[in-house]
Order: structure tokens, then sequence, then C-alpha cells
């Protein structure tokens, strides 16, 4: 039986940009299951008194760089979008809608590449009305499906089961529920999912 990985993102952070980049290829090629869970970040940073590491000046400037390094490692294009910090629960409850009806990955790969290739300000409707239609994905009809008590609910669970299982930051994921924090510990995801 295939291995799972489980995949807790969120759009707002780099890393995690880089990390969807990354883990489908590695998924792949240990033939494993990638589930992609929805989660707020900010919920998640808020809960454990966790903060951004953008928010301390001289490790922000060093990461910069750092995250430069891995897109090349990686071989994808990445830049730091100037409109971060970006309030992500509109785009998060947006996933939470699309997975319902199986459309979450062309939707990722819109808004992770708007926010993280294309520098878009995904916080201003009509910018992420214009992202979306290039990807034949209606605005309107997401924003109705986001607007949802049971969108909402489903990402909050989410949100506060991350916490309980002891969740401090995205991206992170689960094999046979261990945990992996961050996309430079992607190596450590690939040799649990190869392991027998």
């Amino acid at each position: 039986m295939a291995k799972t990985v489980e995949f807790l993102f969120d759009f707002g952070s780099p890393t995690t940009f880089l990390a969807s980049r990354e883990l489908p290829r590695i998924a792949e090629r240990a033939g494993a299951d990638l589930v992609w869970q929805p989660v707020l970040l900010g919920g998640i940073l808020k809960a454990v008194g966790n903060m951004s590491p953008m928010d301390i000046p001289a490790k922000a400037a060093w990461m910069i760089r750092d995250l430069e390094r891995w897109a090349d490692r990686y071989g994808v294009s990445f830049r730091m979008n100037p409109h971060f910090p970006v309030n992500t629960l509109f785009l998060m409850r947006g996933a939470v809608a699309m997975q319902r009806i199986g459309r979450l990955a062309p939707y990722a790969d819109a808004v992770f590449a708007g926010l993280w290739q294309e520098g878009l300000d995904l916080a201003d409707p009509e910018v992420l009305r214009a992202l979306l239609a290039r990807h034949e994905i209606d605005f309107d009809e997401l924003q109705a499906a986001a607007a949802s008590d049971a969108v909402k609910l489903e990402l909050r669970t989410a949100t506060e089961r991350a916490v309980a299982k002891g969740v401090f930051g995205c991206p992170t994921c689960f094999v046979d529920g261990e945990m992996f924090f961050g996309q430079d510990r992607l190596l450590f995801v690939d040799e649990a999912l190869r392991s027998a």
C-alpha cells in the first residue's frame, strides 16, 4: 500500500510555495499519495505564540536570499512578493471551497504562482479575479462558496486540529504520524516515504 504525505499549507508563506513545487515530485518518485490540507497560518501562529521569521529584520534579510537559493535548487522561478505580508483568509477559504469540488490543484497552482512568481496583490479582489479568469476559475462562484459557514468551519477546524497535533508553522508535512516542518526538511520527507 502506498504511503501518504499530508501537506499543511497556507498561500502566504514563501517557503510553503517552494514546498508546493517540490513535494509533488518527491511524492511521485516515492509512489506516495500527496494530501493537501489547507490551514490558516495566522491562526496557527497566534495559537502557539509563534511569529513569522520575516518579523525579525536580520532573519528576514537572510531569508530572502535563502529562498532564492532554494528556488534555484528546485528549478523554479521565485520573487518575493512586494505586498508581503498577505492576508490569506479569503484565499484559504477559497482553497477549502475548491478542494470540496475537486479543483484545488488548478486553484492552488494559480494562487501560488500569482503570489510568489508574479508578485501580485491578491488581497485586491479585481487582481484575484483576473488571475483566476486566466485559469478558468469563476471568481464570483468562488466568493460565494468561500463565504459559506461550512467552508469557514472546515478551515477553522483544520487549523485547530493542526495546532492540537503540534504544528507551529507552514509548511508542515506528516508521514506515518511523524511531523516534518519547513521546505528545507523535504529530504527527510522523501526518506520517510521511501522507507519500508
